[in-house]
């Protein structure tokens, strides 16, 4: 199967040697998102509620651009700096995925590129 590069303005540039997703056969992986403003490449202001906003918003681009959509994902990977803060994303996070919602695993971890407080991958299938 072919590999296409699916990108977008709706969603910040890669920051690195990566794209922003990959469509292959029935699915487009997307690249993780943090919370950055797609026109200023900046981090929003306002915290993990306001990041996971950004967030959604900007994986919503993405795959909107791939041919998909937010209500076509199969499976998302949750990366947090800070687990005591897991409500509130997961509150911002729950108004994008309403039942049944898709797989999900959330990971902890030390840092995050531009010191976000959250990044979210997906895997959706096309329409």
């Amino acid at each position: 199967m072919e590999r296409q590069v699916v990108s977008t303005d709706g969603a910040p540039k890669a920051i690195g040697p990566y794209s922003q997703a990959i469509r292959v056969g029935d699915f487009v992986f997307c690249s993780g998102q943090a919370g950055l403003d797609p026109a200023t490449g900046s981090l929003v202001a306002g915290g993990i509620e306001a990041e996971t906003l950004r967030v959604l918003q900007n994986l919503a681009a993405v795959l909107e651009a791939a041919g998909s959509s937010m209500g076509r994902v199969v499976k998302t990977t949750v990366f947090i700096t800070n687990m005591d803060e897991f409500q509130k994303m997961n509150a911002v996070y729950a108004e994008f995925f309403p039942a049944p919602p898709p797989a999900r695993s959330t990971v902890q971890v030390s840092r995050l590129p531009k010191d976000a407080c959250v990044e979210i991958e997906a895997i959706a299938k096309l329409a």
